[in-house]
């Protein structure tokens, strides 16, 4: 299971999501552009010493992340408001990758046309969303716990 960040807009958000992926030992896909300057210096200050932990690939662009997740035959799950199926009633597979958009504007509608399927997180009434990183966390962990990985069948 994989993390991919489309266009991530705020640095610290991709730190926090660094943190978690390296601490559940999950991958990062970047698909860029970012909206903050990617270099080494701003990501190891977000992401605080967790960063080297963590396996992060960058993608140029939303086409190259899609050749090669097309390539690697990996399912893409976005998380989005716009879909009636609770993240916690869908079943997550090792060859996902969860996919979250820009905190700014999430994904385009090209994006989420493309993507295998979709999943949500119920929120109460009148609020808009979760914050993107605690988004991912949530839906990590569901799909890490429906695989096993917290009930010591598969090391982390």
């Amino acid at each position: 299971m994989r993390l991919a960040l489309y266009q991530p807009d705020i640095p610290q958000n991709m730190g926090a999501m660094m943190r978690t992926a390296a601490c559940l030992k999950v991958g990062i896909d970047v698909i860029e552009p970012c909206g903050f300057p990617f270099d080494e210096k701003r990501l190891r200050r977000a992401a605080m010493d967790y960063g080297e932990a963590c396996e992060i690939v960058r993608h140029r662009s939303w086409e190259t992340f899609l050749a090669q997740v097309r390539t690697d035959q990996r399912r893409l799950v976005l998380l989005t408001t716009a879909t009636d199926v609770n993240h916690s009633d869908f079943t997550y597979r090792p060859d996902d990758t969860l996919l979250l958009g820009r905190e700014s504007h999430g994904v385009p509608s090209d994006v989420h046309a493309t993507v295998d399927a979709c999943v949500r997180i119920p929120i109460a009434t009148g609020l808009r969303s979760l914050n993107v990183s605690v988004a991912a966390a949530i839906v990590l962990a569901e799909g890490l716990r429906q695989l096993g990985y917290f009930a010591g069948k598969t090391e982390l």
